[in-house]
């Protein structure tokens, strides 16, 4: 269902924000993203000079690329277009993220290394969907078949959930709506996680089930 019609209005201002994550062959993740931003009229800048509609303002991105516990082995950033001739000089202090972990405490991590003057708005920003396209491009099955593939190749054997240890619980229970963990979707997905008045009858019918979370659209 699309926004509904709004009023008469004039067209200002685009910002577009794009990531993609890849596997590599050499086993690890690659998350990119990329910010922009474009006037729809001609205006000045002091550094570049006046710049057309389309120009953008900002084009910005980074590269991080993640272990299989989603620790950050290596960085890249770069600043392609942007209002002040210094903005790029800040790119290297990226490379502060290595060794930190996407997960709990992340983006209090991330602020701690570049918060203010020791970063750039914009790439900080840009972190936050970069973090949350990891997960979606790891928690799935296609990842897994993936994975499982390097492994055979490196000869190691396929990664399986020991079943003498209890599931962990997933990043995403309770951090939105549809993942409550009293909704309809855990009570689907991740039973032994599902708190509705009806929990106890679902665990017990889900005892000895394996269930594939990657599945779940998260």
């Amino acid at each position: 269902m699309p926004l509904s019609p709004p009023v008469g209005r004039q067209h200002l201002h685009t910002r577009r924000v794009t990531c993609q994550g890849f596997y590599r062959e050499d086993g690890l993740w690659d998350i990119e993203g990329r910010i922009t931003d474009e006037k729809t009229y001609e205006h000045a800048n002091e550094w570049r000079g006046p710049l057309k509609p389309g120009d953008y303002v900002h084009d910005m991105s980074i590269r991080l690329t993640l272990d299989h516990r989603f620790t950050i082995v290596d960085v890249e950033a770069v600043t392609d277009s942007s209002p002040y001739s210094m903005c790029g000089d800040i790119t290297p202090n990226y490379r502060k993220l290595i060794g930190l972990r996407i997960g709990p405490g992340f983006t209090r991590a991330v602020k701690e290394r570049l918060g203010g003057v020791h970063g750039c708005t914009h790439l900080v920003e840009l972190l936050g969907p970069v973090a949350t396209t990891a997960f979606q491009t790891a928690g799935s099955r296609k990842a897994s078949e993936l994975q499982n593939a390097h492994r055979a190749k490196i000869g190691k054997p396929p990664k399986e959930r020991d079943p003498s240890q209890p599931q962990r619980r997933p990043y995403m229970l309770d951090n939105c709506h549809a993942w409550a963990s009293d909704s309809e979707v855990t009570k689907r997905w991740v039973p032994q996680f599902y708190t509705g008045p009806d929990a106890e009858a679902v665990r017990k019918a889900a005892e000895g089930k394996e269930i594939e979370i990657g599945r779940a659209h998260v």
